[in-house]
């Protein structure tokens, strides 16, 4: 995203055989008018303190490029914490995010030219020489068509670029002859199969060696992909194609572009995050400028910049109105959905949005751009870093930060529009974070937890090619940079590509004749750059003056507009309630439920279910939160369906007179000791005192070096793993406090944690339904000492054991269990960190919703413990059953499912005991042959 490239992209009509040098002069004059308004309004710095912020950008790239260059390469990228390469299949899988790996030295090819950039060009040398020597492209893995594209393309595409403007100067690179272009043309026919769909939408991962659906391929199958990744490959495969001369790739990455083009949503002419490459039917209709579609709109407006066609900026124009007239809620910028963009889709945003000022930079549209950014960086000076995810109301949705460069960059872009010094302090505040929070001794670690400050063995290889190139280009002066940056366009992955293959090896193309654009007011696309007369008129402190609003935004924690909650706390009204703090058994929730319009339904298998109707609101106000309030439920529930799925444990009986015979059916946890990856857990069983768990124990030397029962319900299951770890236990189990329910009619259910670190949780905890766990109870009030086994899977019986009379000795079980516990570290206290989000159970189905009416069935991870966490999300039809009632039936549940009750329960017969181990133990069996 180069300013002169991007300049000539905010809108202006460049005739198209226009020459990119006069637009470069062009763009650069209006640069240096914004500038001369710009600065007056705050104390410039120094020219010595950015060139030794410059110099510590340098530092610091040393820091991560030599480590990786030491202790990782040829590997793909750096593992900082252990100093090691990463290796695709010599670790444990990562899911999607390997995909960008393809044992091609991913870090060296993506850092090319951040190494001219920063002026090391002999490094540079010695780099290309080692891609040459060592880099093999015909690797039997399965890669990501648009990580391989953006990183590997685009990284031999722009070392290719300053190769050649290095060798003619005369200094550098003399014996280079187009060896990174003969690579990028080789990796770009590797990637043509997976255009081949009858769509023209490429397949989202090919395999280099044996392509799309061969056998040997292990890919093919797919049939959806993100709208950014099929919409993302304009720039790398045209800049190809100009480049060779072979027009192919250009013309496939434009086929791409313009079924994407006819499938917006024609009314609100937004698109979707995810399309079905076959049909081109949206699988996910929600619309947004972050993960999933934002780069699509940026290759739209570079598109243009870059080939000169006007039909990518009239398209990118198109797409701009409808995100500021439905998706930008300033400073928000709030996904919605493309069949209804005035209802928001979710109440959180992702951090890859964070680019999305930059973009509107380039387009000239400075005022919403100085308002996203100010917001983000109130974000990042919470908590000092961008979390991947957080909510309206500035909470961590998703705690992870990987040290992503989207901030950066639209940094950049506002201080080179602006010359606002401020923005030269900003990049500051980066620099030092990363240095104080991120760096290691080998190299700069990602964030697991931004407000824990604990770190991922991770670096990507964007950290090299993207932040190091942003933060020192915006210290720097012009003397200080070896070629003209305004010579170049950046890519996503801040790739550069000359503008002058605007008027290379041209294909023919057709101008897309078949779509009608919408009428649109064109006073938004005839400014050339950042029009100074609008930005800033007759007034330096212009920008100043529209951050300044937002200085607070945070702490204020706002999520609907300042105004409103100001207004409401002078009232002495209460800030609405959000769906992670709901309890049923709250009975002042309840009476806000029902002024929002909402009831709530206690079904007979244990859930829970929510219905409103927007006329029984109190007000149009109370509807609006009721609406919201569902909104946050049902993505409360969808988010469970992420969460990864873990397979069943068993718990198993071992003392006398069971000895292994019976095994239970347990629910894993998605924290805490993984028994799959650990030796089984031994230990006599005792109840916890409160039996809740919820609270530290009364009872601590009954429980220490035991494993104990606790019933759920009233508090978060981490919660209760964190007392009795507290009290000295090895092993939980939690108990469902729903009377009857059973692993024979109930799907597997696993234990969420809070929302905050559970890596202070060591032991191992495990869930079981009434059934499973009345026959421990049972157990313990026939024989009092009962032993079980926790495992992944059930243990061989040990015929010796069958043999003894006694049950083995508990204290040797305590002592064994001592020694376990005494090699656990403390428990990390987290009280002081943000309010936990609910977690519900990973069975969720999401609902079809109407306007006027929304229904939730859902059970929040032991916050609503009349219910069983076996969660649906429905759309319900007819009355709603009176909440009154519903609370009567709730106060009667709640007495049935009492500890007292529960300890009080009759024996069974031992013949109907001894029927139901058996049922168990053939269940037990039979799921282990399924998961084999």
């Amino acid at each position: 995203m180069s300013e002169a490239g991007g300049r000539r992209g905010c809108g202006c009509r460049v005739p198209q055989r226009a020459s990119w040098s006069l637009v470069a002069v062009s763009a650069a004059l209006c640069l240096m008018l914004a500038t001369s308004v710009c600065t007056a309004g705050a104390a410039p710095m120094s020219r010595e303190e950015k060139q030794k912020l410059g110099n510590q950008v340098l530092e610091m790239f040393d820091h991560a490029y030599g480590n990786y260059m030491e202790h990782a390469y040829p590997a793909d990228e750096l593992m900082p914490l252990t100093c090691r390469g990463r290796v695709r299949g010599q670790e444990p899988s990562r899911g999607d995010v390997d995909d960008a790996l393809g044992k091609f030295s991913l870090t060296l090819i993506d850092s090319l030219d951040t190494l001219v950039v920063l002026n090391k060009t002999k490094e540079f040398e010695d780099a290309v020489r080692k891609v040459l020597r060592d880099v093999n492209l015909d690797n039997d893995v399965v890669v990501s068509v648009f990580e391989t594209n953006i990183r590997v393309l685009g990284g031999l595409l722009g070392g290719h670029s300053l190769a050649i403007m290095l060798k003619e100067k005369g200094e550098h690179m003399q014996w280079y002859n187009d060896e990174l272009l003969q690579m990028a043309k080789q990796l770009g026919y590797k990637l043509l199969p997976a255009f081949n769909t009858t769509s023209g939408l490429p397949y989202p991962r090919i395999n280099l060696k044996f392509g799309i659906r061969k056998p040997e391929a292990r890919t093919g199958t797919e049939t959806d992909t993100c709208t950014a990744c099929a919409g993302t490959l304009i720039l790398e495969f045209a800049a190809l194609s100009r480049f060779t001369g072979a027009s192919i790739f250009e013309e496939y990455a434009r086929k791409a572009l313009d079924f994407l083009w006819e499938k917006r949503q024609r009314s609100s002419n937004l698109v979707g995050v995810t399309i079905n490459i076959h049909t081109g039917d949206w699988v996910r209709k929600d619309s947004g400028v972050g993960a999933g579609i934002d780069s699509y709109y940026e290759y739209l407006l570079k598109a243009y910049v870059l080939l000169g066609d006007d039909s990518f900026l009239e398209r990118f124009n198109t797409h701009y109105d409808a995100i500021m007239r439905y998706i930008s809620q300033p400073p928000l910028l709030l996904d919605v959905h493309i069949h209804k963009p005035m209802l928001n889709a979710r109440t959180w945003m992702d951090a890859l949005l964070a680019f999305f000022p930059g973009l509107q930079v380039l387009k000239g549209d400075i005022r919403p751009a100085i308002e996203t950014h100010e917001m983000l960086y109130q974000v990042i000076k919470k908590h000092n870093f961008l979390p991947e995810a957080f909510t309206t109301d500035f909470r961590v949705h998703w705690a992870q930060h990987p040290l992503r460069p989207e901030f950066a960059e639209s940094t950049y872009f506002l201080y080179k529009a602006t010359g606002d010094p401020y923005y030269l302090e900003v990049g500051k505040t980066l620099i030092e974070n990363l240095n104080k929070y991120a760096r290691v001794p080998c190299g700069f670690a990602a964030m697991k937890d931004v407000r824990t400050g604990s770190h991922e063995d991770r670096m990507d290889s964007f950290f090299l090619a993207e932040m190091f190139k942003y933060l020192y280009l915006l210290f720097a002066d012009k003397e200080d940079i070896i070629f003209d940056i305004e010579d170049y366009i950046f890519t996503t992955e801040a790739h550069l590509l000359p503008l002058w293959l605007s008027t290379t090896n041209r294909s023919v193309s057709k101008k897309n004749t078949t779509s009608e654009y919408t009428e649109l007011d064109d006073s938004n696309f005839d400014w050339t750059c950042p029009n100074t007369q609008i930005l800033f008129p007759n007034d330096p402190l212009y920008a100043q003056s529209i951050r300044e609003p937002l200085k607070n935004v945070v702490d204020k924690s706002c999520p609907r507009g300042i105004i409103r909650v100001e207004e409401s706390f002078r009232s002495g009204a209460k800030p609405p309630l959000r769906a992670r703090d709901f309890m049923a058994t709250n009975p002042e929730h309840l009476e806000i439920l029902k002024k929002m319009g909402v009831s709530l339904i206690h079904l007979k298998d244990g859930r829970v279910q929510l219905v409103q109707h927007a006329v029984q609101a109190a007000s149009s106000i109370d509807a609006e939160d009721g609406l919201r309030f569902m909104q946050e439920m049902i993505e409360l529930s969808s988010q469970q369906q992420k969460e990864q799925q873990l397979p069943p444990r068993a718990v198993q009986i071992i003392s006398h007179p069971f000895f292994g015979r019976v095994v239970l059916t347990a629910g894993p946890a998605q924290f805490g000791l993984d028994l799959s990856k650990h030796k089984e857990t031994r230990g006599f069983v005792a109840s916890s005192k409160p039996y809740n768990g919820c609270s530290e124990l009364t009872n601590p030397e009954a429980v220490m070096g035991k494993i104990a029962l606790i019933q759920r319900g009233q508090c978060m299951f981490a919660e209760k793993a964190r007392n009795i770890q507290n009290a000295g236990a090895i092993g939980g189990i939690v108990i469902d406090d729903n009377e009857g329910s059973s692993s024979d009619t109930a799907p597997l259910f696993q234990m969420a944690g809070d929302g905050k670190d559970t890596d202070d949780i060591k032991i191992p905890m495990l869930f079981l339904f009434s059934k499973e766990g009345s026959i421990i109870l049972d157990a313990i009030r026939e024989h009092e000492q009962v032993e079980v086994l926790l495992s992944d899977k059930a243990r061989d019986r040990d015929p010796e054991m069958e043999n003894e009379d006694q049950p083995s000795s508990e204290n040797d079980s305590q002592n064994q269990s001592a020694e376990q516990m005494a090699s656990l570290p403390q428990t990390i206290d987290l009280a002081d960190q943000e309010t936990p989000e609910n977690s519900l159970d990973s069975h969720s189905e999401s609902s079809s919703l109407g306007d006027s009416e929304e229904a939730a069935s859902f059970t929040s991870s032991e916050q609503i413990p009349s219910s069983t966490e076996n969660l649906e999300t429905t759309s319900l039809d007819g009355e709603c059953t009176d909440l009154d009632n519903q609370l009567q039936e709730q106060s009667e549940t709640e007495e049935d499912s009492s500890p007292n009750v529960s300890w009080g329960t009759k024996a069974q017969p031992i013949d109907s005991i001894l029927a139901d181990w058996n049922e168990d133990i053939e269940a037990f069996e039979m799921m282990e042959k399924d998961e084999l």
